[in-house]
């Protein structure tokens, strides 16, 4: 609290005035404490309801007025893995590592696409819808201004079907919501099937394309690749031409001769060795070759050997009846003979022949080696020529594999461009609405109210930032510098018709200021010579006039009813008048002395004086010294002087009494005073040469 300027002795020349103390603004503080708010939002309560009000009056007619809109929503469920027709597709299938999440959530952008929204519109003929096409009564007259065309219209139906579109996917699941809103629930319902059937047609085509796109290029390339078969051919061909290599079988006629011949040489070498076997037998045998096999397998050799036996055995039984020279006897012995030199012939026979056989395979043997050599150096010639058509042929063999996989590819993916592989399908058609889904009156409304109170909120608070007032006793002590001695209760005019002699002070407020008075005495350093009565001046803005005559009369009543003699100057009574009373102005000229101009209110302990007439202007040294005088003759016959100084800002013949009071107080009104007005207030007693002591506050809400 800042000290008094007359806490010290003073000289009673005018010329020993304290001069004025410079001052600086006094800014209102820049934070607001939580208790404020609801005295901001109690003070401002009326413009939060207005607002509050007007925002739901403003969506009811909005809700009165706006056409009726139905929604309507068709699922589609879509499967990341396509369906497997074919192993080598063009569509691979393959789910990403989040379930396939993410693809399915590009698909709510392809939904919303031109080519399937187009798709969509023609299906349903959407541009001629007026809803849709911008042709309603607004649109025809846009129209007519800017001009319209068919390619306008179809960028404001896709234009307005995007806007009343909404495709969205369900948490955790793989189904897309497709959701369109018209004035129409049947057309919202159409659109939405419509939409997702253009969607699955959309994917089904892009497939289609996509694998005629893969057809026509793999197609294109076979011609390159057939021909790249042609000239390894080509080139096969030309070098076996070149070098005499006849193919014939996958393999050359000289190869195949050769193995050939082998093959042979190899059965007439067993063919010899088998002969030679025989003929040596035969040699071994001397002149027994009965006993070899080809003579035991000789059927010539068997038929007279028979003959033989039974030649014998004819013999023996003519030996046991007729004697050796019998005939018989020597006609059967003959024939013995005889067919015994047939058996030996026969015998040198198969010798011959066996040695005819033998010299006959070997002579065969001969000539195929001879045949064998000539190939033999043959092939050796064509060795290195046979090297470089291997690696053609490779050559060949890669080209027409590679030739032979574009051709099979080819014909697959275009196979595939009639087979739909696409694994979506619509698990829900759209039904037509049997509630409208905007506009929502109970909702709007609800939300205006509230969204309505936010905002006179807000704008309170804004008001409340951009003109504060004052809103507590801490931020007024802050703002003056000075302590808040008390908080007087308000009047309100309704509370003066209900209560007749509200004028009285209650208990209340004079306990109030009775505990300002004792607060004021408590801080207040007087030395026990000091020639003055103690004195309180109280001011304020210019609005809270009323306030501050009530807290100067309330303090000049709690100090009389304590038993103290009280005199009120109040600076505002007679102010105006034509012919006025003497007053404090007059004893501040020095024309009349205090007692001339004292006087007892009727019913009251408390002496009263007035303005006083102002007819001339007096000189501030002067005032400093009559004002000095009236308080030291009051010092005889009163114990305390309340004065009631009006508005600083307006009168600046208070001066002196402002500088020769003990105690200053500023009187504000609790959410109505603005805190400029208390800076100004302040500045203008810091003008004067003093600052302000104390502060005393209203509270018309209490």
């Amino acid at each position: 609290m800042q000290s008094s300027l007359l806490m010290v002795p003073q000289q009673h020349a005018p010329e020993t005035a304290a001069p004025m103390p410079a001052y600086a603004p006094v800014a209102a503080p820049a934070t607001v404490e939580l208790g404020d708010l609801g005295r901001i939002l109690l003070r401002r309560r009326f413009l939060i309801l207005a607002t509050a009000v007007l925002l739901t009056l403003v969506t009811l007619v909005y809700a009165m007025l706006t056409p009726a809109l139905y929604s309507s929503t068709a699922q589609i469920l879509v499967d990341p893995e396509d369906l497997q027709v074919v192993t080598n597709d063009v569509n691979p299938s393959r789910i990403s590592p989040d379930g396939g999440i993410t693809q399915v959530e590009s698909q709510v952008s392809v939904a919303q696409s031109n080519g399937v929204l187009l798709r969509a519109m023609k299906a349903t003929n959407l541009t001629d819808d007026p809803d849709f096409n911008g042709q309603g009564v607004l649109g025809r007259w846009m129209a007519a201004i800017f001009g319209s065309s068919d390619g306008d219209r179809t960028a404001t139906t896709l234009d307005s079907l995007r806007r009343r579109l909404a495709v969205k996917r369900d948490d955790k699941v793989l189904v897309l919501n497709i959701i369109v809103t018209a004035k129409s629930a049947q057309k919202a319902s159409d659109l939405a099937n419509a939409i997702a059937n253009a969607y699955l047609a959309d994917q089904a085509d892009a497939r289609k394309e996509k694998a005629a796109k893969a057809s026509e290029a793999i197609t294109a390339r076979l011609d390159e690749q057939r021909k790249r078969v042609e000239q390894a051919e080509n080139a096969v061909e030309a070098y076996r031409s070149q070098h005499n290599m006849v193919m014939a079988q996958g393999s050359l006629v000289s190869d195949q001769d050769l193995t050939g011949l082998n093959a042979e040489l190899t059965a007439a070498q067993a063919r010899t060795q088998q002969l030679k076997a025989q003929v040596d037998q035969l040699r071994r045998q001397g002149g027994t070759p009965d006993a070899t096999s080809e003579a035991t397998r000789s059927a010539t050799i068997s038929s007279l050997r028979a003959q033989e036996a039974s030649l014998v055995d004819q013999i023996a039984q003519l030996g046991t009846g007729l004697g050796p020279r019998h005939p018989s006897m020597i006609a059967a012995q003959q024939q013995l003979r005889d067919l015994r030199v047939l058996i030996q012939r026969e015998l040198a026979r198969i010798v011959a022949a066996a040695e005819t056989d033998y010299q006959r395979a070997l002579a065969n043997q001969q000539a195929l080696e001879a045949k064998v050599a000539a190939l033999k150096a043959k092939s050796l010639d064509t060795d290195q020529a046979s090297v470089r058509l291997r690696e053609l042929q490779r050559d060949l063999d890669a080209v027409r594999t590679v030739y032979a996989n574009y051709l099979q590819r080819a014909q697959e993916t275009r196979e595939q461009t009639n087979v739909d592989s696409t694994n979506a399908r619509i698990i829900s058609d759209a039904m037509p609405a049997l509630k409208k889904s905007w506009p929502p009156k109970g909702l709007l409304l609800f939300g205006a109210l509230f969204g309505g109170l936010a905002l006179g909120i807000g704008l309170a608070l804004i008001a409340e930032y951009l003109s504060p007032t004052v809103l507590s006793s801490n931020q007024m002590q802050s703002a003056i510098d000075a302590p808040v001695l008390g908080v007087l209760p308000g009047k309100s005019a309704r509370r003066r018709w209900l209560f007749p002699r509200a004028n009285a002070p209650t208990q209340k407020t004079d306990a109030v200021a009775g505990l300002a008075l004792q607060r004021i005495a408590a801080t207040t350093r007087r030395p026990p010579d000091w020639p003055l009565v103690p004195s309180i001046l109280v001011t304020s803005p210019p609005e809270d006039k009323a306030q501050r005559s009530r807290v100067a009369w309330q303090l000049a009543n709690a100090a009389a009813a304590r038993g103290r003699r009280v005199l009120y100057i109040d600076i505002n009574a007679g102010k105006g008048k034509s012919d006025p009373q003497p007053g404090v102005l007059d004893v501040m000229r020095g024309d009349y002395p205090l007692d001339a101009v004292s006087r007892y209110a009727p019913g009251s302990a408390v002496a009263l004086v007035g303005r006083g007439r102002q007819t001339a202007v007096f000189q501030e040294a002067q005032a400093l010294y009559f004002a000095h005088r009236m308080l030291a003759e009051a010092n005889h016959s009163f114990e305390l002087v309340v004065v009631d100084g009006g508005a600083l800002v307006d009168d600046l013949n208070v001066s002196p009494l402002v500088a020769m009071a003990d105690e200053i107080l500023l009187v504000a009104r609790l959410n109505t005073t603005p805190m400029r007005d208390v800076a100004t207030t302040s500045q203008a007693v810091a003008v004067m040469g003093r600052l302000p002591t104390g502060a005393m506050l209203v509270d018309e809400a209490a």
